[in-house]
């Protein structure tokens, strides 16, 4: 083979190969987009289009092994990581909403470390959904919220070498860790602002019933 029959197949072959690239970021940018639209419709309350659109992401996903049947090294780009900690973000707030519990990586089929930096990500999905419930005077609610955002946050912390593996981690602790104590100070205030409502009222009661007497 000449050189310029080798050149011209090295071109072909990157050519094939920037083709595959470009097919497989489309297809995370609509699956990261379709990931971020289930949780926008959890917050809405809309569970069911918010797994009937969190299928069609996984589908997607599903995908990736045909894609990059010539190129496996693709698999490793930036946009296919970014879908996985989205999808996963989505997959494992909806099991939290409807079931009341944690789905594993194995059942959403998501590497390991996209699982680990998408459940991080849940953290600030439950303040919103939170402070919502405090919107609505529903303190219980908002308390169930905390209770998963600090489940989450303790088991992640608890493991070092977690976090010394995954690069990023430790940050979305620090995130999680202020977002944390950010609900747990708004829901400390609504508490006392009802007990503050409640004594005014009894108190009106009480005076209401003695200019009675």
């Amino acid at each position: 083979m000449s050189l310029s029959e080798t050149l011209k197949q090295i071109e072909e072959e990157l050519m094939n190969r920037d083709n595959v690239r470009q097919e497989i970021h489309t297809a995370m940018r609509k699956a990261r987009r379709l990931s971020k639209r289930a949780i926008f419709l959890v917050h809405r309350n809309q569970l069911d289009d918010a797994e009937k659109t969190l299928r069609r992401a996984g589908d997607l996903l599903a995908g990736l092994d045909n894609l990059s049947k010539s190129f496996p090294d693709l698999l490793y780009m930036g946009s296919v990581d970014s879908a996985f900690q989205e999808y996963t973000e989505a997959q494992i707030l909806v099991g939290l909403v409807t079931k009341k519990r944690f789905v594993g990586y194995d059942e959403i089929s998501v590497p390991p470390s996209s699982y680990v930096l998408g459940l991080a990500d849940v953290i600030g999905e439950f303040r919103r959904r939170a402070l919502d419930f405090l919107r609505k005077g529903k303190n219980e609610r908002a308390e169930e919220c905390m209770d998963f955002m600090e489940t989450i946050y303790a088991e992640l912390i608890n493991l070092d070498n977690i976090q010394m593996l995954i690069p990023g981690l430790r940050r979305k602790c620090d995130v999680g860790r202020r977002v944390i104590e950010a609900t747990r100070g708004d829901i400390t205030i609504d508490a006392r602002r009802s007990l503050l409502e409640n004594s005014i009222k009894e108190l009106r009661k009480t005076l209401e019933a003695k200019k009675k007497e």
